[in-house]
């Protein structure tokens, strides 16, 4: 009992010696996605950065918080990062947009449209996601039908690839109002790549409270799916501001690396910043598109379409833009990221990039999509180190019809992710949402586990790293985010079961359990 005070005293100096954190995690499952791809059991959070990253006796011996979390061996891996997407788009959809995804007939897109107009007060009806691929008739629809029925409405329906829309009569009178008088009308309404971007363009935008909530919507499903970061694929001035003070007032707290669009105005005004980069938004690059989508025949061929010969798709811009918007983006050190789906799209741009990169060079110059390249192309992304975003889901998306549109041989230098991944050892992944689903989880699987006629899967391990330090390394910020490492940001996700050893098949079921950024619990 003498002895008692002195006790007290020794385990009280034990506790002091304890460095005090916010968060600590321990018997976990943690796959780090350090240079090692090493393991760990727990890591220790302060200040929404990691401090430490360990083992389970290392951490609980020197480290003390308010908040432990036991993991009960489940996975954790660092915030998963969409790598392309459309945030913002995706957020307006869900607020005002009749969801076609999935519709097997065109008779069924115009029920959920009728569906949609009941609780639709406004003089416009919207929707996306339709896909005629899906179709027993595979052709585009006409707009009969929305004239007949919606009369009273300005009607715009816009497939899943954003780059081919369906307008009644009366809109189509409406852009010859704004003197776009000429448009390219493939027949009875429908609109391709830049006619589409005309009608898109005169639908009355969203007010202020409308587009925050689009905003907190997308937010919720990122959230949800254990995405921490994501690129914006194309944004103008006033929804990169918006963002920007929302995640100032701590409304937003996605970290959003916004890709600027090609306009003079867009460019001059973030320009003169130079290169932009705040814990939760990035601005240092500009999109542009090289050509239309495979699905609706906008890609650009080399060669005519194997399913419709008289056509190769088109490139959408002159030489004087894309030489243009690339000389702004070098001088003001911004990465040009553009869009490219078919083989004479990507090689384009290639040779446009080949302008500026002059050989080796760390600009990471982007491609997005990359989904069609001629063999004697792939060296170029090599040669001046150009990166490959793709997204692997277009894949398992397009190969019920890939075939057609391609023919046998082109088709096996379609989606060639492993080839892409040599050039420079490394890509980037991403979902492009809304395109198609939120969930890097079906990146990874549709990674992984395709089966073609060609092998080009991703192994697993390269596919964890496309989502997360890589996706993080396409806009500068593997030393900020991207893994869990001592004096990143605290960015991670834990998950019902390992996708790295569970059978491809079950990669799906997997379910997200906690999502976190910078040590919060967000989801």
């Amino acid at each position: 009992m003498k002895r008692l005070p002195f006790i007290l005293i020794l385990i009280a100096m034990f506790s002091c010696s304890k460095t005090k954190v916010d968060l600590i995690v321990h018997n976990a499952n943690v796959y780090t996605v350090d240079n090692q791809f090493s393991k760990v059991d727990a890591f220790a959070v302060k200040d929404g950065k990691f401090v430490a990253v360990g083992s389970d006796r290392e951490i609980l011996k020197h480290y003390g918080a308010a908040y432990t979390l036991d993991a009960q061996g489940q996975p954790i891996y660092p915030g998963f990062i969409d790598g392309h997407c459309h945030f913002v788009g995706y957020g307006e959809t869900k607020v005002r947009y009749a969801d076609l995804n999935g519709c097997k007939s065109f008779e069924e897109v115009l029920e959920r449209l009728e569906k949609h107009n009941e609780n639709n007060d406004s003089d416009w009806l919207l929707g996306r996601g339709w896909d005629q691929n899906l179709w027993e008739v595979k052709e585009f629809p006409v707009n009969t039908e929305l004239n007949k029925r919606f009369q009273n409405k300005k009607v715009l329906i816009t497939r899943v690839d954003g780059h081919a829309v369906l307008v009644s009569d009366n809109v189509l009178k409406l852009i010859d109002l704004y003197g776009k008088t000429r448009i390219d009308i493939k027949h009875g309404g429908i609109l391709l790549d830049n006619a589409a971007d005309m009608a898109k363009a005169i639908v009355p935008p969203l007010n202020n409270a409308q587009k925050i909530n689009a905003l907190k919507i997308a937010q919720r499903d990122c959230f949800k799916h254990g995405l921490t970061s994501v690129t914006d694929a194309g944004l103008g001035i006033k929804s990169i501001a918006l963002i920007d003070s929302l995640q100032n007032e701590g409304v937003l707290k996605m970290k959003i690396n916004a890709m600027v669009n090609p306009d003079d105005e867009t460019m001059d005004y973030f320009m003169k910043f130079g290169v932009i980069e705040k814990e939760r938004l990035t601005v240092r690059s500009v999109k542009i598109y090289a050509d239309g989508a495979l699905g609706s025949r906008g890609a650009k061929l080399l060669e005519p379409y194997t399913d419709a010969p008289e056509t190769s798709g088109l490139i959408v811009e002159s030489e004087d833009f894309y030489d243009h918007v690339c000389e702004k983006a070098y001088n003001a050190g911004y990465q040009v990221c553009c869009h490219a789906i078919g083989d004479g799209g990507v090689r384009m741009i290639l040779n446009e990039y080949a302008k500026f990169l002059k050989g080796e060079n760390n600009l990471r110059w982007r491609v997005e999509h990359s989904q069609v390249v001629d063999l004697q192309d792939l060296s170029l992304y090599k040669e001046y180190n150009v990166i490959p975003s793709i997204q692997a889901t277009h894949c398992t998306s397009d190969m019920p019809w890939a075939e057609n549109r391609l023919g046998s041989e082109r088709v096996k230098n379609a989606y060639a992710y492993k080839t892409l991944l040599e050039q420079n050892g490394w890509l980037i992944n991403g979902t492009d949402f809304p395109i198609e689903h939120i969930s890097p989880l079906k990146t990874f699987y549709s990674s992984v586990a395709r089966k073609d006629l060609i092998d080009n899967r991703l192994t697993r391990e390269e596919s964890l790293k496309s989502m997360t330090i890589w996706a993080a390394k396409g806009y500068f910020a593997e030393s900020r985010k991207g893994s869990i490492e001592i004096g990143k940001e605290a960015d991670f996700v834990i998950l019902s079961d390992d996708i790295m050893k569970i059978e491809e098949e079950k990669i799906p079921e997997v379910k997200v359990v906690n999502t976190f950024i910078n040590g919060e619990l967000v989801y």
